[in-house]
C-alpha cells in the first residue's frame, strides 16, 4: 500500500521557506506566520492524496494559507500585535543599506495598510498573481482587485513617497505597475 503522505515532506521542504516569506509578509509577526502556515499545512496533509493528484499542490496550500490569514484577521483581538517581527528573508550578504533602508520603509508602509490592502499588493506583486488569481484568492470581484490594488497604492504614495521613485511605482492606463 503506497504511503498516503508520499512526497508531502518533500513539499514542505522545498517550498516552505517561500510560503512562510509569505505568511510573514500577510500577518507581519513571524509568531503568527507560523501559526498561519502551521494550520494551512495541515489541512493540507489531510488532503494531500487529492491536492497532490497532479503533481501541483502548491496553489491549493497557498489558498488554504490566505484563507487561515483572513480568518484570523476576521477574529483577531483588535490590539496591536505583541512583538512586530522581522519577516524572513533570503537577504543576500551584498545589499546594500539604501536597500535595506528601502525594505523596512516599505514594510513599515505595508504595517499602516489595512488587511485587504496588504493582502491585494502581497498577492499582485509579491506573489505576482494576475488579477483574475488575485480575485479567486481573495473571493471577490476583479473590479474590486483594482480597485483595491490602485487605493493600496496610492496610500503607500502617501505614507512612503520615496518609494515611488525606488521601486518605480507608475500608472498607465489606469493600471497600476510595479518596475523591478
Amino acid at each position: 500500500m503506497a504511503d498516503r503522505y508520499a512526497g508531502f515532506a518533500e513539499f514542505v521542504d522545498a517550498r516552505g521557506p517561500a510560503l512562510m516569506r509569505t505568511a510573514s509578509l500577510l500577518t507581519r509577526d513571524r509568531g503568527h506566520a507560523e501559526d498561519a502556515l502551521q494550520e494551512a499545512l495541515t489541512k493540507a496533509a489531510m488532503k494531500w492524496p487529492s491536492i497532490n493528484r497532479d503533481g501541483n499542490p502548491e496553489p491549493y496550500v497557498r489558498q488554504v494559507l490566505y484563507t487561515v490569514v483572513v480568518d484570523r484577521w476576521r477574529w483577531r483581538n483588535r490590539r496591536a500585535p505583541e512583538v512586530a517581527g522581522e519577516p524572513p528573508d533570503a537577504a543576500l550578504p551584498t545589499d546594500s543599506f539604501a536597500d535595506a533602508d528601502r525594505r523596512l520603509v516599505l514594510r513599515d508602509a505595508l504595517g499602516r495598510l489595512t488587511d485587504r490592502q496588504r493582502q491585494v499588493l502581497v498577492l499582485r506583486f509579491y506573489e505576482d498573481l494576475t488579477e483574475v488569481q488575485t480575485a479567486n484568492v481573495m473571493n471577490c470581484s476583479t473590479s474590486t482587485v483594482k480597485s483595491q490594488t490602485r487605493h493600496a497604492l496610492q496610500r503607500l504614495r502617501e505614507l512612503a513617497p520615496e518609494l515611488a521613485d525606488a521601486f518605480g511605482v507608475e500608472s498607465a492606463n489606469g493600471t497600476e505597475e510595479v518596475r523591478t
